[in-house]
């Protein structure tokens, strides 16, 4: 299932990106190509890295983008747009090219995650949904991969749906989770619409509707016996939860031949309470039984109940996977990816002339012109560095090869003994998809094999992680310095 079997999101975007596609239509610049990239300033978190997520729903909102008669009706009753934009809108399709880093791709800042070359409305219409897409779901991906390292190889399962901002981001966030590492989801919808596998147990309010705390579970095995996995904190614990959770296995599940496969513990000191239960459930028999634990999890909070050695064989996160939040509320935290669309060229007479945008902030000057993005890895295949191009350039790196780290251009350095790999592949082109979707599993696999083997391991630290270096070619770094320096030359005339 897709979403476009069930809705038409086309009409998913900001009003000025409708209202600057009249006016470059009634000027006559709808023919007029351009190119925007798509990239993002700062790292969740404060971290090392991002993960690129929710490319797939692109790729499905653009192939289905179109304006039907409701959607033309209801723009005609805002009394803003010409008549002949609104016929024009009716017989709309995407006519331009797309490139873009492959789903769960390790990204990092001021790097071309995506490129739009396209006749200017169409680079238009399509900048609200792309970027929906991708601060959502590479949010969720990133902090996810974040808790799936501090979790060490124990399982970590998607609880967050109920805590979601809606439910759309329940459904895709689930679905970036488990780009990121999560074993599964709780939300059944992510599990039919993209075969993440699903999981669930029982809610507080399923004890609490019995009149005792063994009846509840007794009836919960009775109906689940292959899948018992009791929650055991609604009353006290170690008094009564795990009592009657060894119980039931005794009195219930053995004589049918069955073993309790789980606990989960929702509140209270769960390094304390998790060590105390396993003891409990060995010296009862119950040495195969697993420990569950959920409640305001993180990647800190699991880091802190590994390193009190607490015996836990799993997790359930919600919150702050689900919305991607941060755990350091001080003011300058960023808890999300804040991507950006930015015009980076524009063709005239046949070519692409490229654009830059100035700011007093210097983070928000951008990279201008068509460019390509190469990664980097030397001698061992570690990702060494990223490096941007002009795009006609050609980058050899079987020689030494001179670049610019644009925040020390004054060093002279060079790349020996590496090799290159472009980072954006072609998805649409002249309007039509290129590009074989992989599956999620495939998406998932990418994400853990970079992770291991070409990402440094100081660059996954939670806490002060090592830059990874974004670095030009010379031939590159002296344009963007010229149009800096023309620019300069304007504004002081």
């Amino acid at each position: 299932m897709r979403q476009e079997d069930t809705r038409n999101l086309s009409m998913v975007m900001d009003l000025y990106e409708l209202t600057m596609a009249n006016g470059y239509f009634n000027d006559g610049d709808r023919e007029a190509r351009v190119a925007f990239d798509v990239f993002y300033r700062k790292n969740p978190d404060r971290g090392g890295f991002a993960v690129f997520a929710g490319l797939e729903q692109i790729i499905e909102y653009i192939e289905n983008l179109h304006f039907s008669d409701e959607d033309v009706e209801y723009l005609r009753s805002l009394r803003i747009f010409t008549e002949d934009f609104l016929a024009y809108l009716r017989e709309f399709r995407f006519q331009g090219d797309v490139y873009a880093f492959p789903e769960g791709t390790i990204m990092y800042p001021n790097e071309p995650i995506v490129t739009v070359v396209a006749p200017l409305i169409d680079a238009q219409l399509v900048e609200t949904a792309i970027l929906a897409q991708i601060n959502h779901q590479s949010l969720v991906a990133t902090k996810t991969v974040r808790i799936v390292k501090a979790a060490e190889g124990k399982a970590v399962s998607d609880f967050g749906a109920r805590r979601a901002h809606n439910m759309d981001a329940a459904v895709y966030g689930a679905r970036a989770a488990y780009i990121g590492g999560a074993v599964g989801t709780a939300t059944v919808l992510a599990g039919q619409m993209f075969g993440i596998p699903v999981s669930g147990t029982m809610a507080h309010s399923w004890v609490m509707y019995y009149k005792d705390e063994f009846e509840a579970f007794k009836h919960y095995a009775e109906n689940y016996p292959d899948n018992t996995v009791l929650l055991v904190d609604t009353y006290d614990t170690l008094k009564s939860g795990i009592p009657n959770a060894i119980r039931t296995s005794k009195e219930v599940l053995e004589p049918m031949g069955k073993r309790l496969k789980g606990i989960r513990i929702d509140s209270g000191d769960l390094a304390y309470l998790s060590v105390r239960v396993r003891k409990m459930l060995d010296e009862s028999g119950l040495s195969d039984c697993k420990i569950i634990v959920s409640n305001s999890l993180d990647e800190h909070t699991i880091s802190s109940l590994n390193s009190q050695r607490a015996e836990i064989d799993s997790y359930g996160v919600g919150e702050r996977l689900i919305t991607g939040a941060s755990s350091d509320y001080s003011d300058d935290t960023i808890s999300l990816l804040g991507a950006v669309y930015k015009i980076s060229a524009v063709e005239e007479n046949g070519s692409f002339s490229p654009r830059i945008k100035i700011s007093g902030n210097v983070e928000k000057i951008t990279n201008p012109g068509l460019k390509k993005v190469y990664r980097v890895y030397d001698a061992n295949g570690k990702a060494r560095a990223d490096l941007i191009a002009k795009a006609e350039e050609e980058v050899d790196l079987s020689d030494k090869f001179r670049f610019v780290d644009p925040e020390m251009p004054w060093k002279n350095q060079y790349f020996s003994g590496c090799t290159a790999k472009p980072l954006q592949v072609k998805i649409f082109e002249n309007g039509k998809r290129v590009y074989e979707k992989p599956a999620l599993t495939e998406i998932r696999d990418y994400v853990a094999r970079q992770l291991a083997e070409e990402i440094w391991e100081e660059e996954q630290r939670f806490v002060n992680p090592h830059r990874h270096y974004m670095d030009m070619t010379p031939d590159y770094y002296d344009m963007k310095m010229s149009l800096l320096h023309d620019s300069r030359e304007q504004r002081d005339r």
